[in-house]
């Protein structure tokens, strides 16, 4: 029989940091006619969330970081649901108003940005609320889970003793949500998962049917 395999109870950061990085970037290219927060708050924005991070990865005593982290994610990830949500508000009225300000590439790069925020800042926001975010899980204290994964129902020997989901498992939770508008193989337990997927969903269609094939047809 095979022996299950060993995995340490922790949770590295890194490409947390990275994705944030990226989020950053990627909010820093929007056109000035949608960009919602100048240049500088965004940078801001982006030391302040990162800051926390290395520190639970580095400082000797992590208790107040976690504690930091937490809140911090979960202000950092919302402020980023927001300018998503104004950044598609306001495509979508250069639309209805029938403007000549963005060609189709322009308008297939903003929608392709916006739908790309959607997808990182849902996995964070999946990442820090899930069974009390990254803290809880890697200690092993039992919370109810929001999301239930297929290696807690597959034989003990086909995946590492003491699993956790971590911010890999997030971010393809957060990429098939907005992809296929639909949870495949990790299943929402609790009302507000479900309430967070509908909503990254209903973004998702959202910029999808109106902004990317609006953007298509003026291409073709």
């Amino acid at each position: 029989m095979t022996e299950p395999i060993k995995t340490k109870h922790t949770e590295q950061r890194g490409v947390v940091v990275l994705s944030i990085l990226f989020l950053a970037s990627l909010l820093l290219q929007f056109p000035d006619r949608i960009r919602v927060l100048p240049s500088p708050f965004v940078y801001a924005l982006v030391v302040v969330e990162v800051l926390p991070l290395i520190a639970v990865m580095s400082a000797p005593e992590k208790r107040i970081w976690l504690t930091v982290e937490r809140i911090v994610t979960f202000g950092f990830c919302m402020v980023c649901c927001i300018i998503g949500l104004v950044d598609l508000a306001k495509i979508i009225g250069e639309l209805l108003r029938h403007t000549d300000e963005a060609n189709g590439l322009q308008l297939l790069v903003s929608g392709l940005g916006v739908w790309v925020n959607n997808v990182l800042s849902f996995s964070l926001l999946y990442w820090i609320v899930d069974r009390g975010g990254p803290a809880i899980r890697t200690k092993g204290t039992t919370r109810t889970p929001d999301w239930l994964f297929p290696q807690e129902g597959a034989p003990a020997e086909d995946y590492p003793v003491g699993w956790k989901p971590g911010y890999i498992d997030y971010l393809f939770l957060g990429f098939c949500t907005g992809a296929a508008f639909s949870p495949t193989d990790v299943l929402p337990l609790t009302h507000r998962a479900k309430l967070l997927m509908m909503l990254q969903s209903s973004i998702s269609l959202l910029t999808i049917m109106v902004v990317l094939s609006r953007a298509v047809n003026i291409l073709k």
